[in-house]
């Protein structure tokens, strides 16, 4: 049987992160310091095998006037947003930012810019990453670029550097350690390579198991490159030196085993590294006999002799230690990190210790002052950075982040003092200070923060600040743009009280305080831990919506995922119709003064208000076209109809008038509707073909008519009229074009550079001398794109219409699109005319996206339903220009590239040509970019595209996501237009398959991921979620902690907590809540023993006399109940009922449900799985399997049972059959016999490994059973009686092994239907990772899965993979009991994803080596990569 595994959600989180100038944009945008918004740095994150890049922006505070107009609304009644020391505040006329308060002039930078990522490219690799470093090499003089070095978890090390050609990264190099000897032994798929880097980047260090370090060093000088090149025959573009291996055992001293962690120092001559090790292993049991084991050995790295001496040598650190955080050259050292306490040591091997509980005193002797009585921290999970050169933060695994300050005694450290938490943040995985202010804490489990950091000396004399500091919450909220979280209540947090008293002055003592404040964050979910499908609304249809449980700690709660963007309905309007195009326009009533007219002023905020909705019909012939207009109460009037159908319509003159496009003519109508002026489309008496598009921007008008001739019109704003616009530049007035579009831009990215020949005027199109140029001033530039029908695209600079951009790679959708320096190409009609084709532009859009930043972006659809997304980048200047061989006839040159982002293909349905009846006329489906601008909630606005048709879709770029095309859910969409009649900036009005509609988005959907998803934080985590179908509700398991007690026997208490300091452990412990999707209020609970916690959580259907069917749904959960490591755990099964009872008709919702505890039936053992079978409940308890039947719906009675593994993990049942996933006997399959009751085994798979997940999986008549392990393996199994190998059917076969290198914790099989069939003809397995991710397991046909294997195998020989990777590699797992890997029956959708993504040439090419064609390749792939 096979299949294709594809991820739909990328991992989520970060776990690895590192700073550096990587961009361009970082060199310039820190030269020219009075520019905003200028970058600051690079921040490349990695989770995963997901690596993204981003810039920092310094930016000033962009506030529309939808959020100053709501502002002024709230002013009375908001609370604490009075003037904060230090702070950026509002000033009361809202005028924009100003400063306020004295003390601003310490500040070293001005506070009115905010700092904001912004994401620039993203990457899925072939590999996980262990570890990122920034370098620098020779090259980096001349471009003062930094390269990244990634660290894999194969023990590669790949070097990459931005190319701005590419607009990409590239890779320099790999070096792979994978066949040393360290990393041929079996255990080393347990081992986790890091990596570091020296702070000069002479060399970096990636750590291998059996106490190794492979060393990368990189040359510096010119100097080391000649000695190297006269010592060996090395080339001169190698940027580094041969690398080796470093065996610390035997190359530096035998005593450094078991590394826990090592870092490079900075300040030193040669490269010097500080180890961690220990080499004696004990633990909490062994203390008595071994304890402070762990050693810190400091040594050097003598690159050219290979000479290691160690300068320092400490014993008898804690045996708890676990990371090493490296002191500025000023104080040098180290700092140690235990579970109980930090320690500094210095060079001499001095150590400074700070307990920060009574433990560190017990499980150590080494010397350290007593501990504060009041202290009781725990350090494990903390992560450590330093601030300044004397200060670092400690972030606890709950957030919370304590500075501790370095006190000095002349030179030498004397003290370490802990100062109270100033904040809580995210639960941290990396921190890194991007440079003096900025600090990234980057989380797995949560969004990754940035916050500035500012230090300010204040007299002693204030009492307020001499009292302990408050806890300020600021990454609870996932809406972290909110204006009260970042200007309002943080006075609390700019006031917490950082240092110690620092200043000697003789006037006034001063103390040092640190303000932190919030800046920005990368929303993310964490891992997901157990999932389930709800029933959510989207408009008015039901859909299916992916509830799942992420998370962990304070930042834990729910995550839905939907397939399409979801949307709410707002009201019908079926008086509208509206099914060839609606246009909501903003139209102002004109006043005239001395013959101009312009229109009357109003509140900027009122301003934006649409006024008018233009729609039109193709029925009942030759169309109709409405104007409507608002009533005073919410309904529409249609005061005018009129006959015909309407192109395009946009508010023209200012927004004074309307321009009106229909089939023949070009009218100019008032505001009321009543017609000004009207071109007939004709020629001299003739009449011309029919328009069939058009595009309009303010001046001008462009149409297209279905001869492929275009008319270009211009308005003259004195008269109030339109008139031709000659087009001679552009070549013969029967010049043939088959796309055409205007853009306006406003971002100044469009610049033209002119040769020397040139008159200056000629380019200097911005200032013309024409009136509109005056009335529509500012930083506008107008361009005219169009596309001939040879493919080639050409932008023309307006008014003066030059050819300024030409290139031919836009039929082909190239990755890159350059301008070719050609002039204008000749389209003349052909004779008999020219028949469409399959490469032919149907649309052509360029238009900005984007959130707080727009950018502009070039749409094209060909005719064969490709669509490809370009990025416009500013570009150097063509060079061909400069000194041409001939003579060019262009004489201005656009320095603008575009670079495909996106690229998609949609089935197209063709209506034969020939077909040119009303009735073709009435089906034919408008595929079309129309632009919106959009304001889901008041932080938020977002410049967008929406594409119509029968796969209609959102094209939105998002400022930490990047662009995604988000499916909009309905089957066709005829007409889209973003409409504010009704005084709402989030309204869409849009024709669809169920009429005209009015809808707005769900709240709180973010879009900066694959799937469209909604956060509820519920400040708890939940291990396990299921849906409840008879009432619609969520029963959830939630994962908290309790102090834990351990008991005798005889129930008297072992150990009390007898010290300072010193407190009982924590332990798992669960509750069950009912939860109402709807609102997600709690509507009831069920709370377990402080020692218990649930494994296992189903709804089960059982027998039950109690109903008229005979059986009923109810929850089913499995618990264990833990006693101390002296006693056995045991456990529970529990049936709970969901009943409906009387609501308080003050209650939301109306209907109110409770749980009923139905059985409590205790076990020896844990009950770590349940599953229903034909009516009765299956659970494990201990190494057994137990069915059993609901009597009387009070308790349950044992029927059969079965000896199974030793802990199973998972069960899943299909009609009579069991399916047991064990963590040790892998899986087994059993069938249920009824008559005479019992458990029969069928096969089970005879070697040992770990099966976390089994799922049936079938298509047709096949069925495989599919099992994911602890590392990621993905394994199919057959059961074949037939087959000698499964020795009559008692094994089962292990077919494909498919490595995912994540593991999985959810699964769920839902049916794959191709067509409207009743049955299940195919399942599919949707699962969750702990990574964040989610992945589907699809079947494929055979036909279809050898030519995607076939293609598999082209894509992996003849593509440049991310970092020089290996596909293949990637996905084989080691298994010694085959000859040869299983990894033939499994596709991978990771790289088949990277097919799309060409050009069409590059596609026609591969698809031809392999002999099939490349819209077949597409149509296969299309049809199996949805989400479900």
């Amino acid at each position: 049987m096979h299949a294709l595994r594809h991820d739909i959600l990328p991992p989520s989180g970060v776990e690895f992160a590192t700073t550096l100038k990587l961009t361009p944009s970082t060199i310039t945008g820190s030269s020219s310091q009075d520019k905003l918004p200028r970058v600051l740095t690079n921040v490349v994150v990695s989770r995963s095998n997901l690596l993204r890049i981003f810039e920092v922006w310094e930016q000033s505070p962009q506030i529309s006037t939808h959020i100053e107009d709501e502002r002024e609304r709230r002013a009375h009644v908001r609370k604490g947003t009075e003037a904060v020391e230090g702070e950026v505040e509002m000033d009361e006329g809202g005028e924009g930012w100003v400063n306020m308060g004295s003390v601003k002039a310490t500040a070293k930078k001005d506070p009115s810019t905010v700092s904001r990522f912004h994401f620039v490219r993203e990457h899925t690799l072939h590999g996980t990453v262990t570890g990122m470093e920034s370098v620098r090499i020779m090259s980096t003089y001349e471009d003062q670029l930094d390269r990244l070095l990634v660290s894999f978890k194969d023990a590669k090390i790949a070097l990459l550097e931005w190319s701005d050609a590419a607009h990409d990264l590239v890779t320099v190099s790999i070096h792979t350690y994978e066949r040393a000897p360290q990393m041929v032994s079996l255990d080393s798929s347990l081992f986790k390579t890091e990596l570091r880097a020296d702070p000069l980047s002479r060399c970096a260090a990636l750590s291998l198991p059996k106490d190794a370090f492979a060393i990368l060093p990189f040359f510096q000088t010119q100097a080391e490159l000649d000695v190297m090149e006269q010592e060996q025959n090395h080339t001169r573009d190698v940027p580094y030196s041969p690398s080796f291996v470093l065996d610390l055992v035997n190359d530096v001293d035998e005593r450094i085993r078991n590394v826990i962690d090592f870092v490079f120092l900075p300040g030193y001559n040669n490269p010097t590294v500080a180890v961690l090790c220990q080499s004696e292993q004990t633990w909490a049991g062994r203390l008595k006999e071994y304890r402070d084991t762990a050693r810190l050995y400091i040594f050097t790295l003598d690159l050219m002799s290979r000479n290691y001496p160690i300068i320092t040598a400490v014993d008898g650190l804690p045996y708890d230690s676990v990371s090493l955080l490296p002191c500025a050259t000023s104080l040098g050292g180290v700092i140690v990190l235990t579970s109980n306490s930090i320690i500094y040591v210095d060079q001499a091997a001095r150590r400074v210790a700070l307990p920060v509980n009574g433990w560190a005193a017990r499980v150590s002797d080494m010397p350290m002052p007593p501990a504060d009585k009041d202290l009781g921290l725990y350090l494990e999970g903390s992560r450590l950075v330093f601030v300044d050169e004397k200060t670092f933060f400690v972030i606890r695994k709950d957030g919370m982040i304590h500075p501790i300050e370095i006190i000095l005694d002349g030179r030498t450290v004397s003290k370490l003092v802990l100062l109270p938490v100033i904040a809580q943040t995210t639960i941290p995985a990396v921190a890194r200070l991007l440079n003096d202010d900025l600090l990234f804490v980057g989380s797995t489990v949560g969004p990754s923060v940035l916050m500035k950091t500012a230090r300010q000396e204040v007299p002693l004399e204030f009492p307020a600040q001499q009292t302990g500091a408050t806890a300020v919450n600021f990454s609870d909220s996932m809406d972290l743009d909110d204006d009260d979280d970042l200007y309002g209540d943080s006075q609390t947090a700019t006031q917490a009280t950082v240092g110690a008293t620092s200043g000697t002055s003789v006037t006034t003592k001063t103390r040092s305080i640190i303000h932190l404040s919030l800046c920005d964050s990368l929303p993310a979910y964490g891992p997901i831990a157990d999932m389930t499908f709800s029933l959510a609304k989207n408009g008015e249809r039901f859909v299916p919506e992916l509830v799942t449980a992420t998370g962990a700690g304070h930042l834990g709660g729910f995550t839905l995922f939907q397939r399409d963007l979801p949307t709410r309905t707002k009201r019908k309007l079926h008086v509208l119709g509206g099914a060839r195009g609606i246009w909501s326009l903003p139209v102002r009533q004109s006043q005239r003064v001395n013959g101009l007219s312009y229109e009357k002023a109003m509140s900027p905020f009122s301003a934006e208000i649409d006024t008018i909705i233009i729609s039109t019909d193709a029925n009942p012939t030759p169309g109709v076209s409405r104007i409507a207009t608002r009533t005073a109460k919410t309904d529409v009037s249609i005061p005018t109809r009129i006959p015909g159908t309407t192109i395009c319509a946009a508010p023209f003159f200012q927004r004074t008038t309307i321009l009106h496009v229909m089939t023949n003519a070009i009218r100019v109508l008032e505001p009321d509707g009543n017609e000004r002026q009207v071109i007939k489309d004709m020629d001299g008496s003739l009449p011309r073909a029919k328009i069939k598009s058009c595009s309009i921007c303010d001046p001008f008008v462009l149409i297209l008519r279905e001869d492929e001739s275009i008319g270009l019109f211009i308005g003259e704003t004195e008269r109030g009229k339109i008139r031709r616009k000659d087009m001679s530049p552009m070549g013969d007035k029967t010049s043939r074009y088959i796309a055409g579009c205007f853009f306006t831009d406003t971002i100044g990215l469009f610049d033209v550079e002119a040769t020397e020949t040139t008159p200056a005027a000629a380019h200097t199109d911005k200032s013309t001398s024409t009136l509109q140029a005056a009335v529509a001033a500012g930083n506008r530039s107008q361009w005219l794109v169009l596309v001939r029908p040879q493919g080639v695209m050409e932008i023309w600079s307006l008014p003066k219409l030059t050819l300024v951009f030409s290139t031919t790679a836009i039929s082909t959708l190239e990755n890159i699109l350059v301008d070719s320096c050609a002039p204008a190409a000749l389209s003349l009609p052909q004779d008999p005319p020219r028949k469409p084709q399959d490469l032919d532009i149907d649309q052509i859009l360029l238009a900005p996206l984007g959130e707080t930043s727009l950018v502009p972006h070039l749409f094209v659809f060909s005719r064969a339903g490709n669509m490809a997304i370009y990025e416009a980048l500013p570009a150097p200047a063509s060079s061909e220009h400069t000194d041409p061989p001939h003579p060019n006839p262009r004489t201005a040159f656009l320095k603008v590239k575009f670079h495909k982002v996106v690229s998609k293909t949609f089935e197209i349905q063709r209506v034969e040509e020939t077909e040119k009846t009303v009735l073709a006329e009435h089906k034919r489906i408008s595929r079309t970019f129309v632009p919106f601008v959009t304001s889901p909630n008041m932080e938020c606005t977002l410049t967008g595209v929406f594409f119509t048709g029968d796969r209609p879709c959102w094209i939105i770029a998002t400022d930490k996501g990047g662009l995604r095309v988000v499916p909009s859910g309905h089957t066709v969409v005829h007409a889209f237009t973003a409409c504010s009649l009704w005084e709402s900036k989030g309204d869409f009005l849009l024709y669809s398959d169920e009429g005209p509609t009015l809808l707005e988005w769900a709240p709180e959907v973010q879009l900066d991921s694959c799937l469209p998803y909604r956060s509820v934080p519920r400040s708890r985590p939940y291990s396990n979620v299921v849906f409840e179908q008879s009432a619609s509700l969520i029963v959830a398991a939630s994962s908290l902690q309790a102090r834990f007690a351990s008991y005798d026997e005889d129930g008297s208490i072992i150990w009390e907590p007898d010290g300072n300091g010193i407190s009982f452990p924590y332990a798992d412990c669960s509750t069950l809540e009912l939860i109402s999707p709807e609102h997600w209020v709690t509507m009831d609970g069920y709370e377990f023993a402080s020692n218990e916690s649930v494994n296992a959580l189903t709804c089960v259907s059982l027998e039950t006399t109690s109903t008229e069917s005979g059986s009923k749904n109810f929850i089913a959960v499995g618990t264990t109940i833990n006693r101390g490591e002296d006693l056995a755990v045991k456990g529970a099964t529990y049936i709970f009922e969901v009943v409906e009872v009387v609501s308080d008709p003050n209650w939301t919702p109306k209907r109110w449900y409770k749980l009923k505890l139905r059985v409590k039936d205790d076990a020896k053992g844990p009950v770590t799985a349940v599953c229903g079978i034909n009516g009765y409940l299956v659970s494990s308890m201990g190494q057994k399997i137990f069915v059993r039947a609901l009597d009387l719906d009070e308790r349950l009675v044992g029927v059969a049972f079965l000896d199974v593994g030793v802990y199973v993990t998972s069960l899943r049942s299909m009609k009579n059959l069991l399916l047991i996933g064990d963590a040790v006997k892998s899986v087994w399959l059993v069938a249920f016999q009824e008559d005479p009751y019992k458990l029969v085994t069928l096969a089970k798979d005879v070697r040992k490994r770990h099966a976390t997940t089994v799922d049936f999986f079938f298509a047709g008549g096949d069925l495989a059973i599919a099992s994911e392990d602890e590392e990621g393996v993905l394994r199919l199994f057959a059961y074949d009686p037939s087959d000698p190998e499964s020795r009559g059917g008692q094994h089962l076969l292990c077919h494909t092994e498919f490595h995912g290198h994540k593991e999985c914790r959810s699964t769920i099989m839902i049916a794959r239907r191709t067509k409207d069939e009743q049955l299940v003809p195919q399942a599919k397995l949707v699962s969750g990772f702990t990574d964040g991710s989610l992945s589907t397991l699809t079947p494929v046909d055979e036909a279809v899965f050898k030519r995607l294997q076939l293609l598999q195998g082209q894509l992996t020989r003849n593509m440049q993979h991310t970092a020089g990777l290996n596909p293949k590699a990637h996905r084989i797992v080691r298994n010694d009991a085959v000859s040869k890997p299983l990894s033939k029956s499994v596709l991978d959708g990771q790289l088949l994803s990277e097919f799309q993504v060409l050009g069409i040439s590059r596609q026609n090419e591969i698809t031809r080596q392999i002999g099939t064609e490349r819209a077949l390749v597409l149509h296969d792939w299309s049809s199996l990569i949805v989400p479900w």
